[in-house]
């Protein structure tokens, strides 16, 4: 049962989002044949609302009209795709705030965070714009008499964008806003755990892409699992895909997309320590490893996860870094103060309590 009659679930009917949800966006239409999901607030782990999961035939008629979609879209001028990409973030600014407190909601992280990461894609869309009038080829000497050469790029197609759940929508803007106004069709599958995020965005794109009368096919979005992911992967169709997520799958992603000679972008895990040396300004790194360590409550790839301390200001380091850390405000990631939200999921707290587990073990057993 969901809660999506709590009046602090309200701003959701602003995005298009209600208690029972289609997740997949084909063909211009929403539609989904697939299993039902819930996804929950990490904050209380209650349900916010069901959603339809693709089906491998939504998937085939999806990317069978996106397809189709590209045909027509390297058609439109560089600077006409430019002006709907700039009517995308124009529409993600007018509900800013309502899509970061989705964000926060759903993936947890604070809202400043939500909605920081909503102006991420605006940003992106900002780029990509001036960049739609800088996608410039070379003009190269030729050994012929009153001849040159002209070099022109050409799109690929369609790129598949598979994001992960710590950025649920600002992974897919670095992605779709260039694809788009370099001439590509964009097909989508969002984290399983973020499904509102997903379709809230698809329905803003949805949104523009119908008010200029073209095929909605331009951007697909698919909620599902790994099986969504696999099929992106092993489809000839999409001669670039990018995969944001562990390294595990990553490298399972590169394998398939490059037995059929695909292109693969990959941003995969992985983050460093901080190195605080002896001449180092501590209240700035303090400051700096508090901000590293908290933020998205150390789910992303930037998180500081080890801190490596000159001895010699071991404990000038120590005990304020202990201060700032007791004054953190850890809760409702929707509260205002808030510093500290919860993990994702619950597997996540589970990994993240054996983590502690082991570490408390191996100081006991060096002291």
């Amino acid at each position: 049962m969901t809660s999506f009659t709590k009046k602090e679930y309200e701003f959701l009917k602003e995005l298009g989002i209600g208690p029972q949800n289609l997740g997949c966006y084909v063909n211009g239409t929403w539609k989904a044949t697939g299993p039902v999901i819930s996804t929950f607030n990490p904050a209380n782990n209650q349900i916010i609302a069901e959603v339809v999961e693709a089906s491998a035939q939504d998937y085939e008629e999806g990317m069978s009209a996106c397809a189709e979609a590209a045909k027509i879209w390297v058609q439109v001028p560089a600077p006409k795709r430019g002006e709907i990409v700039r009517q995308i973030g124009d529409a993600l600014r007018a509900n800013l705030q309502e899509f970061g407190r989705l964000v926060s909601l759903e993936m947890g992280k604070i809202l400043p965070e939500g909605i920081g990461e909503v102006q991420e894609v605006i940003d992106m869309c900002d780029f990509a714009v001036g960049l739609s009038r800088q996608l410039n080829g070379s003009v190269i000497p030729s050994e012929r008499p009153n001849h040159m050469m002209l070099e022109m790029w050409n799109p690929l197609g369609i790129v598949g964008v598979i994001t992960a759940f710590n950025f649920p929508c600002a992974v897919l803007g670095w992605n779709a806003c260039i694809a788009l106004v370099c001439g590509n069709c964009v097909v989508w599958k969002g984290a399983p755990t973020t499904p509102l995020v997903t379709i809230a965005m698809t329905k803003i794109v949805a949104s523009v892409l119908e008010k200029n009368n073209l095929p909605g096919s331009i951007f697909t979005a698919f909620c599902g699992g790994a099986d969504v992911g696999q099929a992106i992967a092993k489809d000839t169709r999409i001669p670039l895909v990018s995969f944001t997520g562990s390294s595990k799958v990553g490298l399972a992603v590169q394998q398939t997309v490059s037995q059929r000679f695909g292109k693969c972008l990959l941003e995969l895990s992985g983050n460093n320590a901080i190195i605080i040396m002896d001449d180092a300004d501590i209240k700035l790194a303090v400051r700096s490893v508090l901000f590293a360590a908290v933020g998205t409550a150390g789910q992303r790839c930037t998180t500081c996860r080890r801190l490596l301390v000159h001895e010699s200001i071991y404990e000038k380091v120590l005990e304020p870094l202990v201060d700032v850390y007791k004054q953190v405000k850890i809760g409702d990631p929707l509260e205002k103060g808030t510093l500290l939200g919860p993990l994702h999921t619950c597997t996540s707290r589970e990994n993240f309590e054996k983590g502690i587990h082991n570490i408390k073990s191996q100081v006991c057993s060096v002291s």
